[in-house]
């Protein structure tokens, strides 16, 4: 297999529904001192698809991330990306060559790739790792993961990671259907509290920058009630006033806030990019709990999704399975009430060039006392749920 890259501006980034691959992403980041390059990638059809015969190219963008770890050190970080997703047999390989390719075209102090797949598990589809109630138990042991995606590369160095930095699972609602189709398909729970909110006055609105402090104190009191990490004002100010249309990849994004006499109860960050809508980040209030805000702002969102054309709405976190003792358990609940589909995306995967500096590393991932590891505004390491979840849990 051989990988074709060519250099380019964040700029002319190909236009895609995924948002952490946009060059509004990369603007982002840029904010918050995290600097990106992005690439054309070549590659034959028949080298990545087993049963292509197709000798014609197919070519993607890929956009990598370059947080600092520490003085010395940056990490290489492709955030749901690349898009091409080879034949099960070729990702290994695929990612393998990838890498190498990428080598020379990164900073002499990157000392590993991360590649944040959103590519389906490769143990999604199979039976063996599904209970009889129809739930996925999730992949094998990392030692079988790894086996399983070397299998014929020639350095046998994709490395699974303790950790996802991005969710690995998610709930895509189809926005092709029309909104009948989308409320009968609610568990009847979820649609009873979507129209008794609307019945007990709460309403849905538009905010702009000027109601960042009003997103701010419920995101705090989000935050203080689920011991989860406090980002900065900063950041979601950098999101919200962030503009790319002058890109290839623009991304629009809309803060929307459930209030009730004025009063705010629940809010959201929710963001366009081509034709998808992502659910970023969520808060709510911890009083007032009963007029059922959120049910009201997500019903908005996804009927807001639906007028900008959008076809599918991601609700971007959720445990894999219905599982009470998971810290992401309770998003679960609240959005497979809204329907969808449960999709479980391979997660994080590594590809280390400095095994000793990879082994400090993921010493100091293990000794984190988060359940995902993330990168912060300055791009230093972080150990705790941030800014890449949903902040939200019901």
């Amino acid at each position: 297999m051989r990988i074709r890259l060519q250099s380019k501006i964040t700029k002319n980034i190909g236009k895609t529904s995924i948002l952490q691959q946009t060059a509004f992403w990369a603007r982002v980041k840029r904010k918050h001192g995290i600097e990106s390059k992005a690439f054309d990638i070549t590659v034959k059809a028949s080298d990545v698809y087993t049963a292509s015969n197709c000798r014609n190219d197919i070519q993607d963008d890929l956009l990598v991330f370059f947080p600092r770890i520490d003085h010395d050190s940056k990490i290489g970080y492709v955030p749901y990306g690349p898009t091409i997703v080879p034949s099960p047999e070729n990702q290994g390989l695929f990612l393998e060559e990838l890498s190498e390719s990428l080598r020379p075209h990164l900073p002499p102090e990157c000392m590993m790739l991360r590649y944040d797949l959103l590519w389906e598990s490769l143990w999604a589809k199979d039976a063996f790792y599904y209970t009889d109630n129809g739930d996925w138990m999730g992949p094998p042991a990392k030692p079988n993961q790894e086996i399983r995606l070397n299998f014929d590369t020639q350095k046998w160095n994709l490395k699974k990671p303790n950790t996802n930095v991005l969710p690995a699972d998610t709930i895509f609602i189809d926005l092709k259907k029309d909104e009948d189709r989308l409320l009968q398909e609610m568990k009847s729970k979820t649609r009873y509290n979507v129209r008794l909110a609307y019945r007990k006055g709460v309403r849905v609105r538009t905010a702009d920058i000027n109601d960042l402090d009003i997103w701010y104190k419920l995101y705090q009191e989000t935050c203080t009630r689920n011991h989860i990490y406090l980002d900065r004002i900063e950041y979601f100010h950098a999101v919200l006033t962030t503009t790319a249309a002058d890109a290839r990849s623009p991304a629009e994004v809309e803060l929307l806030i459930a209030e009730m006499n004025r009063i705010p109860l629940a809010a959201m960050f929710l963001v366009f990019s081509h034709h998808k809508a992502t659910y970023l980040y969520g808060a709510s209030s911890s009083t007032c709990r009963n007029y059922m805000a959120t049910y009201a702002l997500q019903w908005e969102a996804i009927k807001r999704a639906k007028k900008r054309g959008c076809t599918e709405y991601d609700m971007f976190g959720v445990s894999p399975l219905p599982d009470s003792s998971h810290p992401l358990y309770g998003l679960y609940r609240f959005k497979k009430g809204f329907g969808g589909k449960l999709y479980h995306r391979m997660g994080c995967w590594d590809y280390p060039f400095n095994p000793g500096e990879y082994q400090r590393f993921l010493t100091a991932e293990m000794n984190s006392s988060g359940y995902h590891s993330s990168y912060d505004s300055t791009g230093e390491c972080n150990n705790a749920i941030k800014n890449s979840m949903d902040h939200t849990i019901q």
